[in-house]
């Protein structure tokens, strides 16, 4: 007789946090961890990882605060709609989904702290709701207008990816989901300085995300070429600022590319701490007491 053990292979979760579907924006369900109490703190995860990038620091926060972490819309568990006009993945759609999230969750007003991806829908909620967010932080990012800016020349190659996404729709779907884990782990490898960071099992969660995703990934990408830099450029032109206190924590990527970052986000945050990090890309991961420090000051101001 032949005994056969059957392997249960349990997904990473942030511990003591409790998980659920949300209904937002246009009908579209986010998958969202929550967990502790006190004023909310919604964090948005960047690419390409899930709501998992924030365990560590949600963990911290959730001591004395509600923490809500999502998948963004196109992301994780979260729905993926398809984008037939270019605007399905919009900043401005995906930030009305964290807005949304927060009130079906009980929260008309909410500390935000995005990450990549994720600070730019930060940036856009800030924008378009600044009575609903206090507070925002965005990790590792320049505004979108600013970010194309600065790319230029044989230093823009850092970037390749922006503008294999931003071609229109087709090739770069295809030539991703040909190698999709050797695609999105090569950016988990080369933007980390810490690879005990990112244990196995959160990486093979970030793998088989991303490679279930990446139609809605690319779309995201593909509307900060588009639709995005016209929102942005229109709020410039208007005079459009981040009223609330930010904070941003960045590599010295300025120093490598000849731009000053902390000026380009003061013209876009009058009421700004800009704070230069020593780690990885992956600081919610590679540096989270630090992170959760410069969230919980933030918080004070």
């Amino acid at each position: 007789m032949t005994t056969q053990t059957t392997r249960t292979t349990v997904e990473p979760a942030i511990p003591g946090f409790t998980r659920e579907r949300v209904t937002v924006a246009d009908g579209v369900g986010l998958h969202v961890a929550v967990g502790g109490t006190g004023s909310p703190v919604v964090l948005l995860h960047g690419f390409p990882q899930t709501h998992l990038m924030w365990r560590h620091v949600a963990a911290d926060l959730a001591a004395d605060h509600t923490v809500i972490c999502p998948d963004l819309r196109g992301y994780g568990a979260s729905d993926k709609p398809a984008d037939p006009d270019g605007t399905a993945y919009a900043k401005r759609a995906m930030a009305a989904d964290v807005v949304a999230l927060a009130r079906e969750l009980g929260h008309e007003r909410f500390a935000l702290a995005g990450h990549d991806r994720g600070a730019l829908v930060a940036v856009r909620a800030g924008l378009d709701h600044p009575d609903a967010v206090t507070h925002l932080a965005a990790l590792d990012v320049l505004p979108t207008l600013d970010m194309w800016d600065v790319l230029r020349g044989t230093t823009a190659a850092v970037g390749f990816h922006l503008y294999l996404m931003a071609q229109p729709p087709g090739l770069p779907e295809q030539l991703i989901g040909a190698a999709p884990d050797a695609f999105f782990g090569h950016f988990l490898d080369v933007w980390t300085r810490d690879p005990d960071a990112l244990p196995a099992d959160v990486r093979a969660a970030y793998l088989k995300a991303s490679r279930e995703a990446v139609p809605s990934i690319v779309a995201d990408y593909r509307a900060s070429a588009g639709v995005d830099v016209d929102h942005d450029r229109a709020d410039r032109e208007n005079g459009n600022r981040l009223r609330m206190p930010v904070t941003v924590l960045q590599q010295d990527w300025g120093a490598a590319l000849g731009y000053d970052a902390a000026a380009l986000w003061r013209a876009w945050a009058p009421d700004l701490r800009h704070e230069t990090v020593g780690c990885g890309h992956f600081m919610a991961e590679e540096a989270p007491d630090e992170v959760a420090g410069a969230l919980r000051e933030l918080l004070t101001r």
